[in-house]
């Protein structure tokens, strides 16, 4: 492994999130800045229904953008409403709204139960075994989920907050969460406080019990209660908040940023599949550049994956060096994200290890056995799925032919399309032009042949550049 920094880097910043590169300033875009919330507070209808009162005025006049609002969630709150029920838009589609964004997802929290959810909409299910939510179903797949207010199954005490001992973690971590409660305790058991915004859609007013409007102007991530507990309870939310930070160029709040530092190594007690999954919607989320790099920044990828992260330690800031070139890799899967074009999970895994795969097959004599020698601790430390195992190790031991325009047999397998975007990627990483896949997908795309044709069985040939016709061959 290469020389590791002497120290992480804090982020003190609360307006965005800007990592700063080797020697200077970082070279990863920012997202243009948002318009800031703003928010005047109402006095309380009857006030909290809790034991303490809340730190903030629950109740602020905030009118969202109803258009963004899908009309089908509407009704579905309004029609809990007019029977007697809480019902509130809730988490990420009220952050993404107040955030000028269009959510793709909504979700409700009511105070009714399961089964009297059920009991108001024909068209919908009652799923869990844990802990059961409502599916409402409406045309085309369409599914909005309703959730019944919960409670944390469980209360720190002044001490375990202040205590930061590693071997503490275990008893922390949340096993249970299964406890019905009312909204001010659902919002507080949540672990982002612009997680916790609840939106009101009868009245147009924001309830927000724990400071998440005042996070969502100043855009930063901040944790409801003291963060290394929060961590402890549950690391996967470590991930989370790197993502949200990358994904919505917020800033970490500096006692938050420290506790990720703290906490990363807890990451090693999270269920592998959800890792594996997270790491998954890092990649989707169209900032995966700025991601990544926060997770190498933190020292998180150290435990995640510490083959890219000494990949980075010895050639970050060179240009044109295999670390330059990750970074590349993930700024191709964000274009394409951005064009509307999303990549298979299979190719977003294959652009992830890219680097050090090619890295671990240079120079040897069987590039199959090792790759799978890089790839058998991954597959082991984050439950990847077989699936995308197998199709990476196929995709990069082609890589070089298809780079250099060679189709052969390959073309013929499930997995040529996904090599092409990993090809793709590979060339744009390396500033190269990305003609002679453009020739490839023409080649094995039916709407751009000219006309039908015997399909060749011969050697696999080189493809001539996009644009320049093929020399007739003689005879």
């Amino acid at each position: 492994m290469g020389t590791r920094r002497s120290k992480v880097r804090r982020s003190t910043k609360t307006s965005s999130t800007r990592p700063p590169a080797e020697g200077g300033e970082s070279r990863l875009p920012a997202a243009e800045t948002l318009p800031a919330v703003k928010a005047q507070p109402l006095p309380p209808e009857d006030g909290p229904r809790s034991a303490e009162p809340p730190a903030v005025h629950p109740r602020y006049a905030v009118r969202l953008d109803e258009d963004k609002i899908d009309p089908d969630v509407q009704k579905v709150v309004r029609r809990l409403v007019r029977h007697g029920y809480e019902a509130y838009l809730v988490g990420g589609c009220v952050r993404d709204l107040l955030l000028g964004g269009k959510p793709k997802d909504f979700d409700v929290a009511t105070s009714a139960r399961p089964e009297q959810v059920r009991d108001l909409f024909r068209n919908s299910r009652v799923i869990g075994r844990r802990f059961r939510l409502v599916h409402v179903l409406f045309g085309g797949g369409k599914v909005i989920e309703v959730a019944t207010f919960r409670r944390n199954p469980h209360e720190e005490s002044e001490e375990d907050a202040a205590d930061p001992r590693p071997h503490d973690s275990t008893h922390l971590l949340i096993r249970s969460d299964n406890v019905f409660g009312e909204a001010h305790e659902d919002a507080t058991r949540r672990d982002f406080t612009i997680n916790a915004l609840f939106y009101d859609l009868e009245a147009s007013q924001i309830l927000d019990w724990t400071g998440g409007l005042a996070d969502v102007e100043r855009r930063v991530v901040n944790t409801i209660g003291e963060p290394t507990v929060r961590f402890r309870e549950d690391p996967v939310r470590i991930l989370r908040a790197l993502k949200f930070a990358g994904r919505l160029d917020l800033g970490i709040a500096p006692q938050v940023y420290d506790a990720i530092v703290a906490c990363r190594s807890a990451l090693e007690l999270a269920a592998r599949p959800r890792i594996s999954e997270e790491i998954l919607r890092l990649m989707r989320g169209g900032q995966a550049r700025r991601t990544i790099f926060l997770a190498w920044e933190t020292g998180v990828l150290d435990v995640l994956l510490p083959e890219l992260a000494a990949l980075l330690y010895d050639s970050f800031g060179s240009e044109g060096s295999p670390g330059d070139r990750v970074f590349r890799l993930l700024e191709y899967a964000d274009n394409r994200i951005a064009e509307e074009r999303p990549l298979d999970d299979a190719v977003l895994w294959t652009l992830l290890l890219l680097e050090p795969l090619k890295e671990a097959m240079d120079g040897a004599r069987d590039r199959g056995a090792a790759s799978a020698e890089l790839l058998e601790p991954i597959i082991e430390r984050l439950a990847v799925p077989r699936r995308f195992a197998d199709a990476m190790r196929r995709i990069v031991a082609v890589l070089p032919r298809l780079v250099s325009g060679k189709v052969g047999r390959f073309a013929r397998t499930e997995l040529f399309e996904l090599a092409l975007d990993v090809a793709e990627a590979d060339l744009y990483a390396r500033g190269a032009s990305t003609d002679i896949v453009a020739s490839m997908r023409n080649l094995t795309d039916p709407a751009a042949r000219p006309g039908p044709g015997p399909r060749h069985r011969g050697p696999a040939r080189a493809l001539a550049p996009a644009g320049r016709p093929r020399p007739t061959p003689r005879h």
